[in-house]
């Protein structure tokens, strides 16, 4: 677990180290010792937060990223806010805009936002060796979705999140180790993260069975003080979460309402529970079954309070919104089950329009 320090002390990268762990086959040369070599593409909130934990851990990180992200971090490392008022911190990191300078990875991690990775899928096989696995941390429907999958739509391309297959060309299912994102961070500034609540990073095989490498990922994140379960079905824990997001985060950036103000307002409770009956509709047509009930899914997220939604958050900072992989994918997988679904439609639209206008009204 990485080194806790308060935020005079400034922890070092060198007082941790890593566990001993037997592994054989390909995976063996991950021995007592030998650190992990991972990249980090994309250094904001989630990734800032990934990469510092790893990295304290004792783990062989390369932070790839650009422009006033990588000058901050090459000057000033990172540094990880918690929300307990401790502090850590890494003053040197390994940070590089070349990917050919990373070289060859055990461990991808890309940690932008779903409609950000295509721009970079291109530059992301300069980082593969033969048994490099890549760790995609977007919300919503993933464009490998139907890559090993049980059913008949089993190699169906997602339009919405990969409508050229670039992604997919570029980013083999082969190598993807499915994850689900929990923790809420924030970038504070180039290079500092501030770490909200949560831990947790679900991590599966997409086939559901149970892998060294798999296990080799989840314990380079339980060793960087993190949960991650090594699941069955990786697929019905993106949908549980997405049943939140493709609900909450398009109502609130079309009205500008928290999550509290959505769930007790009783209009705009009904709409999220309709949105929601829809989408569990088209994920047991796809073999989904949720864990959760829809009304305590509602009643969780009204007990995080006032709290706004990432979209809305992006709304209010001029940013491009994330809203295919969260809300359009689920629209195309209801036209690819032969789903109604009148409310997500609506909504879809609306969320599109709106972003739209702020596109425009930003080049204006």
């Amino acid at each position: 677990m990485g080194a806790r320090r308060r935020a005079d002390s400034g922890g070092v990268k060198t007082s941790v180290h890593a566990p001993t762990i037997n592994y054989s086959g390909p995976w063996a040369t991950w021995l007592v010792g030998v650190l992990m070599k991972i990249a980090v593409v994309g250094v904001g909130a989630i990734g800032g937060y990934v990469g510092i934990r790893l990295a304290l851990a004792g783990e062989d990180v390369t932070f790839i990223a650009r422009g006033a992200n990588l000058q901050a971090l090459r000057s000033n490392g990172l540094r990880l806010a918690e929300a307990d008022g401790t502090e850590e911190a890494l003053p040197h990191v390994n940070a590089t805009s070349d990917y050919t300078e990373a070289g060859p990875q055990d461990v991808v991690v890309l940690a932008m936002k779903a409609h950000q990775v295509a721009a970079v899928a291109p530059d992301v096989p300069k980082l593969f060796g033969p048994d490099t696995v890549v760790v995609p941390m977007q919300n919503g429907i993933p464009y490998w979705y139907f890559h090993r999958h049980a059913g008949p739509l089993a190699g169906t391309q997602v339009q919405s999140v990969d409508p050229t297959g670039v992604i997919g060309a570029n980013i083999p299912g082969d190598r993807v180790i499915g994850c689900v994102v929990y923790p809420a961070t924030e970038l504070v500034s180039h290079g500092v993260i501030k770490h909200v609540e949560g831990n947790r990073f679900p991590v599966g095989e997409l086939d559901g069975t149970t892998t060294e490498r798999v296990q080799r990922v989840a314990d380079s994140l339980t060793r960087a003080g993190l949960k991650s379960p090594v699941l069955d079905d990786i697929r019905a824990e993106i949908w549980l979460k997405l049943w939140g997001n493709m609900t909450f985060n398009p109502i609130s950036a079309l009205s500008r309402a928290t999550l509290a103000g959505i769930c007790q307002y009783p209009p705009s409770r009904e709409l999220a529970a309709a949105m929601m009956t829809e989408a569990q509709t088209i994920a047991n047509k796809l073999g989904i079954t949720f864990r959760v009930p829809l009304e305590k899914r509602i009643a969780g997220a009204e007990k995080v309070g006032h709290h706004k939604t990432s979209m809305l958050q992006d709304v209010e900072a001029g940013r491009d919104l994330e809203i295919d992989a969260l809300l359009g994918a689920v629209v195309e997988l209801a036209r690819l089950t032969e789903t109604p679904t009148p409310h997500l439609d609506t909504v879809y639209s609306l969320t599109k329009l709106l972003a739209k206008s702020l596109q425009e009204s930003r080049m204006s």
